[in-house]
């Protein structure tokens, strides 16, 4: 018996390979698989190892992903800056507009105002003359109490404008303006002559002499209003 254990023993030493047992009598021995533990240090090292390799392989892609991120990060600052200038130039572009567009109203407002109520205006000076001519009893007499009142022929035949000059005289200004009146009913024409001069202490122009030529038979000049 003690022979048959010694030679088992030798058995499972030589012939048992880690994961094989030898199981039998001293009369005959079986050689079977019989699937056995790792050892610890062994276990320990294979669970280290693969932890450190995962580590060593999550370690590319989360360095991707932080660069990746940070990338992103960049291109939306550096688009949110070029907006942002995009945008204050396009400001920009409308407050220039805006001013060029006050601008220019107020310039037109200015030359409106000036020629329809300034009394240094030929539309204004015009007016008044033309209204002292229809408030005259000769000119009524002779014209009729129905009288228009028009300047110069345009190319297109408007006539609108009304013919003047200005000169200056002892440091004063002068004008002289040249209109035309018609009676609607006796078709009579006569050409008015408006002289006015500057009156530094009220500011505005008075009237020195106005007449009309009467450019129908029988013709003849009408003395509106002389101051010389």
């Amino acid at each position: 018996q003690g022979g048959g254990r010694l030679q088992a023993s030798l058995a499972r030493w030589l012939l048992g390979p880690p994961g094989w047992a030898l199981q039998g009598t001293v009369t005959g021995l079986c050689l079977r698989w019989r699937p056995q533990p790792a050892p610890p240090l062994r276990a320990a090292r294979q669970s280290i190892g693969t932890q450190a390799g995962g580590l060593r392989a999550e370690k590319p892609g989360d360095d991707s992903k932080s660069v990746s991120v940070q990338r992103g990060r960049k291109d939306e600052t550096v688009l949110s800056a070029a907006q942002k200038v995009k945008e204050a130039g396009r400001d920009f572009t409308y407050f220039i507009v805006v001013l060029v567009g006050i601008g220019v109203t107020g310039g037109l407002f200015y030359v409106i105002f000036k020629e329809l109520f300034s009394s240094s205006s030929p539309s204004k000076i015009y007016g008044d003359a033309l209204k002292k001519c229809r408030s005259h009893p000769e000119i009524i007499g002779l014209f009729g109490e129905s009288i228009k009142g028009y300047g110069e022929a345009t190319r297109r035949g408007r006539r609108q404008f009304v013919s003047h000059i200005e000169y200056v005289k002892d440091g004063l200004k002068y004008m002289r303006l040249k209109f035309y009146i018609e009676g609607f009913e006796s078709g009579k024409r006569g050409t008015v002559h408006v002289e006015v001069k500057e009156n530094p202490e009220k500011g505005r122009f008075e009237v020195r002499y106005i007449f009309v030529d009467v450019d129908t038979y029988p013709r003849r000049t009408i003395v509106v209003e002389d101051n010389r």
